[in-house]
């Protein structure tokens, strides 16, 4: 990588720093890109010479949440949840889930339940797309499922999500490790046998 592209990553990560600073502090709409500038200690011309407004740096931090998904979790799915799991196997849920963790300040306002909605529908299509259409994530055969395939998606997707938004916005102690076990304690053994109602 040459001086200027190490130039350019500088400015872009201080740029989605001071977003996600201001985001933290006033919450997205009282964002400004006059205050992103400032806070990052550049001009307006920087800003404009990598994104056309907020909406647009929005947008590519979100893109950066699915590629890291991509390279992170999606390319995994077989050995998580397929046959080829082990006892070990939420292990390789963890990297994600630390992404989310250190990305946490832009993903609580996505998750909560009055976030951006085209952020939960384009997670419920992107989740859909991995587990029954994409070679070789593919888990399910919409031909044998015993339930319609969005519903199906829509539980998971809902399901996982709603655990990692309750340990971004609790004050528990858990580690993404944690996490990781819970999240496939209850995808494998159901809430009825997590919660103690059912015997393993």
């Amino acid at each position: 990588m040459g001086h200027e592209d190490l130039r350019i990553t500088r400015t872009k990560q201080l740029i989605q720093s001071a977003f996600l600073e201001l985001i933290d502090e006033h919450g997205f709409e009282a964002v400004t890109v006059k205050a992103i500038t400032e806070r990052a200690g550049i001009n307006r011309g920087t800003f404009y010479s990598h994104y056309v407004d907020k909406f647009d740096l929005m947008e590519k931090s979100i893109e950066a949440i699915f590629h890291e998904a991509e390279l992170k979790l999606v390319k995994n799915l077989p050995h998580v949840f397929g046959e080829e799991r082990g006892e070990s196997s939420y292990q390789l849920l963890v990297p994600f889930i630390r992404f989310i963790e250190d990305n946490k300040i832009l993903m609580k306002p996505l998750l909560r339940p009055n976030g951006d909605p085209q952020f939960q529908a384009r997670l419920r299509s992107y989740m859909h797309a991995a587990l029954f259409h994409r070679s070789p994530t593919v888990l399910f055969d919409e031909t044998k499922a015993l339930v319609p395939a969005d519903y199906l998606v829509s539980y998971i997707s809902s399901a996982h999500m709603g655990v990692i938004y309750e340990w971004l916005y609790s004050d528990r102690p858990d580690t993404a490790e944690d996490i990781a076990r819970i999240i496939y304690t209850i995808t494998f053994e159901g809430p009825l046998v997590a919660g103690g109602l059912r015997a393993h």
